[in-house]
């Protein structure tokens, strides 16, 4: 029943467009793949990714909006990294909030560690390979 399917995007809201777009262009390597200006329905929205395409992030700024609530069912988002030791040492000295130090995951030997976004989003860094 899924064949053709593909996860293409997650959005977030966020509370200053430009701040977010160089965080995770800056911090994440990533790439803003296009945008879309909407005035009269007072949004913009910015897609973000990797080089090779994927599942992108779509933020989007709600003209007026500077800040949201987090709710308390949204978990993370998940990017793997090839030395997450190395790669969260960079991130503090570009002045990245790093909420969990990286380790191994409880009761495990996967290496994580959590960082957030401008807007307090949680992003969980996964050692790869």
């Amino acid at each position: 029943m899924a064949e053709g399917f593909k996860f293409l995007h997650t959005m977030l809201r966020v509370g200053d467009l430009e701040r977010s777009i160089a965080f995770y262009t800056t911090h994440l390597g990533m790439k803003e793949i296009r945008r879309r200006d909407v005035p009269d329905g007072k949004y913009t929205l910015a897609f973000l990714g990797y080089e090779g395409g994927g599942t992108e992030i779509e933020l989007t700024y709600n003209y007026g909006v500077a800040g949201y609530d987090m709710g308390g069912a949204f978990g993370h988002l998940a990017i793997g990294v090839p030395d997450i030791y190395a790669t969260c040492e960079r991130m503090r000295a570009e002045g990245v909030k790093i909420s969990r130090e990286p380790g191994p995951v409880k009761f495990g030997t996967t290496l994580i560690a959590f960082i957030e976004d401008p807007d307090g989003y949680k992003i969980e860094l996964i050692q790869r390979g």
